[in-house]
């Protein structure tokens, strides 16, 4: 620990209420509201104290400073905040301590070397704020995914696995398993996949179909395929796609008829 440093440590502790009040106001300005005043003044306490113990020497401080802002910047990736605001609410501390010192000519060596300290710690914060947003965006997306491919209990022994949108191998292949759990939940014996809203049947997709047609067959289930509109039959001809022995309907109704009717059931007026 230098000199320089130990100076710094011991200024930060001797003037810690002083630095937290400019800092809180500083920082309170950034946050725009969206954090409580008493959590963010908690937050700041937490880390002017690890700050004046890392600058001291204190060997286990570092670690505990980086996991307070890494939990700091995960949750301002969840609260919304930006890159630059989470590095911002770390590089305002400077500022804080510079009101202090400026008057203090002989501080002038430790506040530049305080300086780039908070600069790596920023960066520290801007990296860890990235990754967790990313980790955001991905959770968000395969939520997203989950809410896209529902598969419905249309009656006892029939499920439904209404499709909207763009199928891929991702989502087919979370068809496939969200399909295949749901008849082993449900014992059903029949399954209907509606592509109604499916835009574009192409030679990957139709071998997708297939292939979760199949899986349901292995479970003993059968799978009918409806909502197939003309531009898509069209374009299955076109390619020359072999659906085999995989039966269609025209419609999610139809499909439902025919499983009703395979279980031995009618519907009839009451």
């Amino acid at each position: 620990m230098s000199g320089t440093q130990a100076r710094m440590a011991e200024f930060l502790r001797a003037s810690q209420s002083e630095v937290l009040t400019e800092w809180s106001r500083t920082a309170a300005a950034g946050a725009g509201g969206r954090i409580p005043p008493d959590q963010l003044r908690r937050e700041q306490a937490d880390i002017v104290t690890l700050v004046s113990r890392d600058l001291a020497g204190d060997e286990s401080a570092a670690g505990e400073l980086r996991a307070v802002l890494s939990e700091m910047s995960r949750s301002r990736a969840v609260q919304g905040f930006s890159p630059s605001e989470t590095a911002m609410a770390v590089f305002s501390l400077k500022d804080a301590v510079y009101e202090l010192v400026a008057e203090a000519a002989e501080m002038v060596p430790e506040f530049l070397a305080f300086s780039h300290y908070i600069d790596d710690l920023g960066l520290v914060t801007f990296e860890t704020f990235t990754s967790a947003r990313e980790q955001v965006i991905a959770d968000q997306a395969e939520a997203m995914l989950e809410l896209s491919t529902p598969v419905v209990r249309l009656w006892d022994g029939i499920i439904a696995v209404p499709l909207v949108g763009t199928l891929d191998s991702a989502r087919t292949q979370l068809v496939m398993e969200k399909m295949l759990d749901a008849l082993v939940a449900t014992e059903a014996e029949h399954a209907v996949i509606d592509i109604t809203g499916v835009p574009t049947v192409d030679t990957e997709v139709a071998q997708h179909l297939l292939k979760t047609v199949v899986a349901a067959r292995l479970m003993g289930a059968e799978c009918i395929i409806t909502g197939i509109r003309p531009q898509i039959a069209y374009t299955i001809v076109s390619l020359g796609i072999e659906f085999g022995d995989v039966l269609t309907k025209q419609t999610l109704a139809d499909g439902l008829a025919h499983a009703l009717t395979r279980s031995g059931l009618k519907v009839v007026p009451a």
